[in-house]
């Protein structure tokens, strides 16, 4: 499908902006469909976004654990999502502080923009010259928003699919996306996606990762749903590996090895999981359960025997020289020392 090119679109604008005598906002057009959510079980909240534009993640997905999400796009000015966390930070409902950021807007007109907080109210805006399809509804704790689109049943099909979808946030964001774009998505057509959920509380340390469960960009792609959701099950994936973490370290050894069991099931191909739920087994005297996967893993790459080999002197394994040699012995002949 041919399209213009971003800076022909904003030649043009400039152009017609000139003839009319109107001004022109600076900011950067990101024409794309959105959707923010809440969830009710675990308090995360997400925004999820897809585009016929490069890098559509890097201005259109905004959120704080804790505080709320924001999705700007359109005409967009990145400010309404530093600006907008910055208000609900400070307790202003998600509606107030929408409509606040409108009323002292010089060009809202262009402006589409939806915004959730953590106590899941929830609004959005479409600006009368954001161009057709546009449009946005809001449901109980969420809404998903359209611009720029092949027709006007994008933003209702986002709806329903995410009233209807079942799984963990994440999962129902990237369905009401898939259904975005099966009702015809954006009328030029695909190129980048974007997936942000935060915890529903902060942890105080937003440095340390944790408050961010999802933070997934596809800045370019011919199919970009389909490797965001890629992205996402390995991130899910190893959210459950980091709660195994978790778990052994308060010693709660059944919880973390259903968390390992969980994670190498997400990603059964993925050989750096499985080495350290064998590493995991290993050390709480399950040898024989490792056993069959450290084999297998040593037969395909002769690293992962060397890395074992390292781990005792950080405490990541037994310094139990018994046992190392024991595990040692699954490598092939060649491979070992």
């Amino acid at each position: 499908m041919s399209s213009l090119k971003p800076f022909a679109v904003l030649a043009v604008a400039v152009l017609v902006a000139a003839a009319a005598r109107t001004p022109l906002s600076a900011d950067r057009l990101a024409h794309t469909f959105s959707i923010v959510a809440r969830d009710e079980a675990t308090g995360e909240m997400g925004v999820a976004v897809q585009s016929h534009a490069f890098s559509v993640g890097a201005i259109v997905t905004w959120g704080e654990a804790g505080v709320g999400v924001v999705a700007t796009q359109s005409l967009v000015d990145p400010g309404y999502g530093m600006r907008g966390l910055e208000l609900m930070r400070k307790g202003t409902a998600a509606p107030d502080a929408l409509r606040q950021l409108i009323a002292a807007d010089e060009h809202p007109d262009g402006r589409q923009v939806a915004m959730l907080d953590a106590m899941g109210r929830v609004d959005a805006y479409t600006g009368k010259k954001a161009i057709a399809a546009a449009g946005h509804h809001v449901g109980k704790e969420y809404s998903a928003q359209a611009n720029l689109m092949a027709n006007d049943r994008v933003w209702p099909a986002m709806a329903d699919a995410y009233e209807h979808s079942q799984g963990d946030l994440a999962e129902r964001l990237l369905a009401a996306l898939d259904a975005a774009q099966a009702a015809g998505g954006d009328i030029r057509g695909k190129e980048s996606a974007a997936l942000l959920v935060v915890r529903g509380k902060g942890s105080g340390r937003p440095w340390a990762g944790a408050d961010r469960v999802y933070d997934l960009r596809v800045d370019d792609h011919p199919e970009p749903i389909k490797e965001l959701r890629r992205l996402a099950n390995m991130q899910r994936a190893m959210n459950h590996s980091s709660r195994c973490d978790e778990l052994m370290n308060e010693r709660r050894i059944p919880e973390a090895l259903e968390e390992c069991a969980v994670a190498t099931r997400l990603l059964p191909d993925f050989p750096e999981l499985r080495f350290w739920h064998a590493v995991t087994l290993a050390s709480i005297g399950r040898e024989s359960d490792a056993a069959p996967i450290f084999r297998d893993l040593f037969r395909a790459e002769p690293f992962w025997a060397d890395l074992l080999r390292r781990l005792p002197a950080s405490g990541l394994f037994p310094a139990d020289p018994a046992l190392m040699e024991r595990m040692q012995a699954l490598a092939p002949r060649s491979q070992k020392r």
